[in-house]
């Protein structure tokens, strides 16, 4: 399904949190399509299922899931608009990420073409390499 990175610094549930949002924000994951089962899916990646449940809470809190009891987790319908919070949220974000780059010496060019990067992921065309390396085994 995709890979997780046991020895980052990064928790494990967080690193799930971060894949399946990426499977639902692609389209991989459809609207409305049920995910799978704690237990299957941590038998499947040999973690706790508690990991999962976290992972899948979190998600839920987030908006990108619904859970009907008895049934399990389901991918919530995107709007197609995101909201006015969301997108100042991640502007934020950018602009953050933008000033440390190039805090760090990374060329403005170069910031401008990780985003041309994502532009064009969007479209279809050439992702960027963490996208690809976690999808190869879906």
């Amino acid at each position: 399904m995709f890979e997780l990175d046991f020895r980052s610094r990064q928790p494990i549930y967080e690193q799930l949190v971060e894949k399946m949002k990426e499977m639902i924000i692609h389209e991989i994951w459809k609207p409305n399509e049920q995910l799978p089962s704690v237990r299957m899916l941590a038998k499947q990646l040999t973690i706790n299922p508690n990991t999962i449940q976290k992972a899948y809470r979190e998600l839920e809190h987030q908006g990108f899931i619904y859970s009907i009891p008895g049934k399990g987790n389901f991918v919530s319908p995107q709007p197609k608009t995101a909201s006015e919070e969301k997108i100042e949220a991640i502007r934020r974000d950018i602009v953050r990420l933008a000033a440390e780059a190039l805090f760090l010496g990374v060329a403005k060019e170069e910031v401008l073409q990780w985003i041309e990067q994502a532009e064009q992921g969007e479209r279809g065309g050439k992702t960027n390499d963490s996208f690809d390396e976690c999808h190869k085994n879906v």
